[in-house]
């Protein structure tokens, strides 16, 4: 890898090289590598670009990195991944997509991940969408999230866009069975002309099941925003949709949030914010020493913290 693919990599997955036990690592369009450890199995896919992850009954703290770098102007791309979880595992995922475009073509990642997590099973999965370069062609990614988790599966998503990144829509669809739980956090800031649209769609089907989806976000400039959520309680079960947003300069920022009860027994709530920064909190920081803009910055990155 060049230094311009090395800082993709630390950018988006936190690591500087290729990383030991199980990983896949994606480069301009190409699987670049890949290793399966004792309990984690990586394999290429034979009819469409992208991988199958299979992953031991049992498996316990263990990790699988599979970044996407993109550091070529002009490619296009969407890759199938599919993890199949085993009963009573507790893995670590760390996804992510970085893309360099320093030419005047647009750059684009699709992605398109299933997760079927087994009865019992505890999976967190991180994903970083990062973009950087000089160039005029945008920085695009797409990604897609399909998610069915068995009894007492547990599924913690943490999703971060904070950097370079011209246009995004991101959709997640989600069903749990009895006991299953789905944890969200999602982190978004847009600048310029920037435009991020998120979808959330989940359905609690089983009894006791539940979910809490929180996404952050900060649009800035002329940028624009919008996020929709779903919640549908089929069944006995709790669940909480919020949206929290800072809009500032010429942003716009929309949020539609929906949650349906079908079981009479459903404990739905949904939640959503969109305002300025407080001014009494600039002055605050203000009073410290440091200018309105090193104020304004303070106040985003501790609020996308």
């Amino acid at each position: 890898m060049d230094k311009i693919q090395q800082k993709l990599l630390e950018e988006v997955a936190g690591i500087h090289e290729i990383p030991e036990g199980a990983y896949s690592l994606r480069i301009n369009g190409k699987l670049h590598g890949k290793n399966s450890s004792e309990n984690i199995e990586v394999v290429k896919k034979e009819d469409a670009p992208g991988i199958d992850i299979y992953v031991k009954a049992g498996t316990k703290n263990e990790s699988l990195h599979i970044p996407v770098i993109l550091s070529q102007t002009g490619i296009k791309e969407l890759v199938y991944n599919d993890f199949h979880i085993g009963e009573d595992c507790d893995i670590t995922i760390v996804a992510g997509c970085g893309i360099h475009n320093g030419g005047a073509e647009d750059s684009e990642h699709s992605g398109i991940h299933s997760f079927f997590v087994s009865k019992n099973a505890k999976v967190k999965y991180i994903e970083k969408h990062y973009g950087q370069g000089d160039g005029s062609g945008r920085n695009v990614m797409n990604p897609q999230t399909y998610v069915e988790l068995a009894e007492n599966a547990y599924l913690e998503m943490e999703t971060a866009q904070i950097k370079g990144v011209d246009s995004t829509k991101r959709s997640t669809k989600a069903i749990l069975s009895k006991n299953a739980t789905l944890i969200v956090h999602e982190k978004v800031m847009t600048h310029g002309e920037q435009f991020a649209e998120t979808a959330f769609e989940v359905e609690l089907n089983g009894e006791g099941s539940g979910t809490h989806v929180v996404s952050r976000s900060v649009a800035r400039d002329r940028s624009s925003q919008k996020f929709v959520s779903c919640v549908k309680g089929n069944a006995k079960c709790s669940g909480h949709t919020e949206c929290d947003a800072i809009i500032m300069d010429d942003a716009t920022v929309i949020a539609v949030p929906e949650i349906m009860a079908v079981d009479p027994d459903a404990s739905l709530i949904h939640e959503a914010a969109i305002g300025k920064i407080a001014g009494e909190q600039l002055i605050k920081l203000m009073t410290l020493g440091l200018t309105e803009k090193e104020a304004e910055e303070e106040i985003v990155n501790g609020f996308l913290r």
